[in-house]
């Protein structure tokens, strides 16, 4: 929401940060797109099956680009099939050697993960650029603390914001020398505070989108909470057009992290949102493990809608009317349940999960069909009217 049109709750709004847009195949980056949600496999690339899976699940719980590895001949020839059969662009992730890029690019990699400075000499980065032109791969300079140039070490002394920028806007001039402008970049770092300034930095030096992580953020519980505060920092401040949760976790976890984040920030929804207490003695059922059971059995809904579960009536009203669907719990094994903000019901422990399921699945199946019928009532609108 912009300055000039506020929203009913101002303190809420991001302005976002303006950029170019590339595209990831058919996925567009920035200038005003959504936010994508990204991750990586880790099974072995020329593993065609195994590779496949492993996006399939992603695909499911609703990743928008995943990245594979290609340190060898025999994952991009493998990369093919496994173009061929993802439903999401795919990025080639190239780190040293120039002909895995060419190779991946003729193999149909949507994008290009590569630091220019990495490759060789000009005349290689031409060779990358000009298969990446013929291809139509958009290109991601990824910039990382733990790797980063010997003579910047030694102009910085250590990792720094300054020199995290300096590598990117030195490898952005390789792309641009080579006139190619669909690229996006990271200045990734595993510490929140260094790769949080290096953003914002680099944020104000160039117009091209940028790529957000904390990379090696640790397991699934220290890297959500790293990743949290550094990405959502940023997304806060309007800054990222497209995000990797980087955890020592399956993929399809980096993905529901990620999807969090972007839920809690108002910037994408996905799936229900879960608002519930911690719990105490005031308990009228067993909330963490109700929570448990909601999450797992839910996670086949897309739709966005907002459930609160509650386990005693000091917050569980005031919870409920701001969610389609609430749950507190009362005494003697009897709660209450609210639909759309208002008390509409009892229910006892036995079947309260199955049921709030079943009231998810049919409010979510309520908004798709509202959903449909006002598509095709517009539709139907801009037929009359040519």
């Amino acid at each position: 929401m912009s300055d000039h049109n506020p929203g009913l709750r101002p303190w809420r709004d991001i302005a976002r940060r303006q950029c170019r847009q590339i595209m990831v195949g058919d996925v567009p980056v920035g200038g005003g797109a959504p936010v994508t949600v990204q991750t990586m496999t880790n099974t072995p690339t020329h593993d065609v099956k195994a590779t496949i899976d492993q996006i399939r699940r992603c695909e499911e719980v609703g990743v928008d680009i995943i990245r594979v590895s290609c340190p060898d001949e025999a994952s991009t020839a493998a990369l093919k099939q496994i173009v061929r059969a993802a439903r999401v662009p795919i990025v080639a992730d190239i780190h040293f050697h120039y002909k895995r890029a060419l190779e991946a690019a003729d193999a149909g990699a949507a994008c290009l993960r590569i630091n220019p400075g990495n490759i060789g000499s000009e005349a290689r980065v031409k060779e990358v650029v000009d298969a990446a032109k013929a291809n139509g791969c958009s290109i991601r300079i990824g910039v990382n603390a733990g790797s980063l140039e010997k003579d910047l070490l030694e102009k910085y002394g250590e990792p720094c914001p300054e020199a995290l920028v300096e590598s990117a806007l030195d490898h952005i001039k390789l792309l641009q020398d080579q006139d190619f402008h669909e690229y996006k970049v990271a200045v990734k770092a595993s510490d929140v505070f260094l790769a949080v300034a290096a953003y914002m930095q680099l944020a104000e030096a160039v117009d091209c989108p940028l790529h957000l992580g904390i990379t090696e953020a640790g397991g699934l519980i220290g890297g959500t909470v790293k990743s949290a505060i550094g990405i959502g920092n940023l997304l806060w401040a309007g800054i990222g057009d497209t995000i990797r949760v980087s955890l020592s976790a399956e993929p399809e976890e980096e993905v529901r992290v990620g999807y969090e984040i972007l839920k809690s920030l108002g910037i994408r929804t996905r799936g229900v949102k879960v608002i519930s207490c911690p719990s105490c003695a005031r308990q009228g059922f067993d909330v963490i493990r109700t929570v448990q059971a909601l999450e797992e059995r839910l996670q086949h809904i897309h739709t966005p809608l907002s459930l609160s579960v509650l386990g005693c009536v000091v917050n569980g009203p005031g919870e409920a009317r701001e969610t389609d669907i609430g749950l507190t719990g009362g005494g003697a094994g009897k709660h209450m349940v609210y639909l759309s903000g208002l008390t509409d019901h009892t229910i006892q422990d036995e079947g309260m999960i199955d049921h709030i399921v079943s009231l998810v699945e049919a409010k979510a199946a309520e908004i798709e069909a509202a959903k449909l019928e006002a598509e095709t009532t517009d539709a139907g609108k801009a037929e009359a009217a040519e």
